[in-house]
């Protein structure tokens, strides 16, 4: 190697350092850099006190105020009412697939559950172990793997459920419901993958619950938003007191030590989206960031999106490459252009690029202009 050639190599090393690295994984998820940069700034000493908020107290003034401020602005972004409790809880989203049946599934009462995919399907599974469960399978799937949602007239209904659940936005399958479901019952909802990405009507939701670690922060925590007239259908008796979401609401979700970091780093995602303008804005941006990769896909055979158009996912978009055995060479050339997370689930194969209110139009570009620089390498 001459000089020159060690000069170009030594410079595009630097440039290849200082390229960001997108994260595309479905979750954890990335977080938006801002936050993780306050939070890099606050680690040590948290509001002049000395100390990091993970080592305060959850008991004390200054965490109590934090613990409100975040309540406050969730209840902005989303237009919460007080006819709704918001609870931010251990765990994640699946511990709400037992802890919801437990609650509502006492003396021979029915669940109804709408299964569309992998997470709707597992919440089914789940309450069938409490109690009752009609399940409606909502999943179209053809002999090409092409999946779609079956018309809601079609769907065999419960006569008397007590509660109606459904997932807007599986992760894995990379479907979305366009509507809520009708429901005799109460209407409830697992948007772990979807929550504050586009505007929702609350009041039209009994209980609505997300896993943290998607849109709003690191795992660990979930989010439940509980219709407060729910509690008297609920049964609490024998629940571990940890599981009474009446009396999880009494204590500010404070019965035991909360998770903390977690509540902190939420509280500063809800900050900065309500800087950049709120869930009109995510929604704005979801449907841009999407619509830019969802072209990209349908430019040619190359690539597929095997989801019908009207049920295609905004958050999370699966894709096949037309001959699977570039899988693996598409990775590996994705993450030497700093762009991570593209690997399918293991159920599915294929990619799937998340796109979640953290990631920037700027990664969504990044990983177009790849897509069609190996698409004119392969194709």
């Amino acid at each position: 190697m001459n000089f020159l050639e060690m000069l170009r190599k030594m410079a595009l090393a630097r440039k290849t350092m200082n390229k960001p690295t997108f994260n595309f994984c479905a979750g954890p998820a990335a977080l938006p850099k801002p936050v993780l940069a306050q939070a890099q700034a606050e680690l040590l000493d948290w509001h002049g006190l000395g100390i990091s908020v993970m080592e305060i107290s959850h008991r004390s003034a200054e965490y109590k105020a934090l613990a409100e401020k975040a309540e406050a602005s969730l209840r902005a972004l989303m237009n919460i009412g007080d006819e709704h409790a918001v609870l931010f809880l251990h765990g994640g989203a699946t511990h709400q697939f037992s802890n919801i049946p437990m609650s509502l599934l006492g003396q021979g009462a029915i669940g109804e559950y709408i299964t569309n995919g992998m997470w709707s399907k597992k919440a089914a599974v789940e309450g069938a172990r409490f109690g009752n469960v009609h399940e409606i399978d909502a999943l179209s799937l053809d002999a090409e793997g092409n999946r779609s949602i079956v018309d809601a007239d079609n769907w065999r209904r419960a006569e008397s459920a007590i509660f109606t659940h459904y997932t807007p936005n599986e992760t894995i399958e990379g479907m979305r419901f366009a509507f809520a479901p009708e429901s005799k019952g109460a209407l409830i909802a697992d948007m772990s993958s979807c929550i504050l990405s586009e505007k929702i009507d609350v009041s039209a939701f009994d209980l609505i619950y997300a896993g943290a670690q998607k849109n709003i922060g690191p795992a660990g925590m979930t989010i439940v938003i509980v219709k407060r007239d729910l509690f008297e259908k609920m049964s609490f008796d024998g629940l571990p007191k940890v599981f009474n979401y009446r009396e999880q609401a009494k204590h500010g979700s404070m019965i035991n030590t909360p998770p903390t970091y977690a509540w902190y780093l939420a509280s500063l995602v809800f900050d900065w989206l309500i800087e950049l303008g709120g869930v009109a804005e995510m929604e704005r941006r979801s449907h841009l960031k999407s619509s830019m990769l969802y072209q990209c896909i349908e430019e040619d055979d190359f690539y597929r999106n095997p989801i019908a158009t009207a049920d295609r996912s905004m958050m999370n978009i699966p894709f096949i490459l037309k001959d699977d055995s570039l899988n693996p060479i598409f990775i590996e050339q994705a993450r030497e252009a700093h762009l991570v997370g593209l690997e399918g689930h293991r159920s599915v194969g294929g990619m799937r690029a998340s796109l979640y209110n953290s990631m920037s139009l700027e990664g969504v570009q990044a990983l177009v202009d790849f897509m069609r620089t190996f698409k004119r390498q392969f194709g």
